[in-house]
């Protein structure tokens, strides 16, 4: 069941990040090259970004409930002044993966943006992120550019 976030659902979404995003984190591939930085490691990165979409949209987001459990998660961004809706992040538990709770966050969130007044909807992922390289385009977003990260120590 999809419903809206409660800030009970917190820890839950953080958990769920940490977890979904292994292996697929721009945040991982910066701590594998270069060690953690400052005392945080790249789990502590990547909830932070959950954090900002909790601060800046938390009725942007929704979370799929199984069980009474919160077992995944949608985040989504309205911009009213160019239409363009972002997803920044979209997360499912490893254990509920290939069930399609994943499809139905997606769907719902893109309903979410369209009913909000927004013409587009983006989302992002990495190139290693080959699950998402597929599912993005089966759900109609198509690719328009590619970006290369780079980050060198000061």
């Amino acid at each position: 069941m999809i419903r809206p976030f409660r800030p009970s659902d917190r820890q839950a979404l953080l958990e769920i990040t940490v977890r979904a995003f292994d292996g697929v984190s721009l945040d991982q591939n910066i701590e594998e090259r270069f060690g953690e930085i400052a005392g945080a490691n790249w789990q502590g990165r990547k909830t932070r970004h959950i954090e900002a979409d909790i601060a800046v949209e938390p009725q942007g987001i929704l979370v799929y409930e199984s069980d009474g459990a919160v077992v995944g998660f949608v985040s989504t961004r309205t911009n009213y002044q160019t239409l363009i809706g972002w997803i920044p992040n979209l997360a499912v538990h490893p254990d509920h993966q290939g069930k399609g709770i994943g499809k139905e966050l997606l769907a719902a969130a893109l309903q979410r943006l369209r009913k909000n007044g927004m013409l587009f909807a983006r989302i992002e992922t990495l190139e290693q992120n080959s699950r998402c390289l597929a599912f993005y385009p089966a759900m109609g977003f198509q690719e328009i550019g590619r970006q290369v990260h780079y980050i060198r120590p000061l």
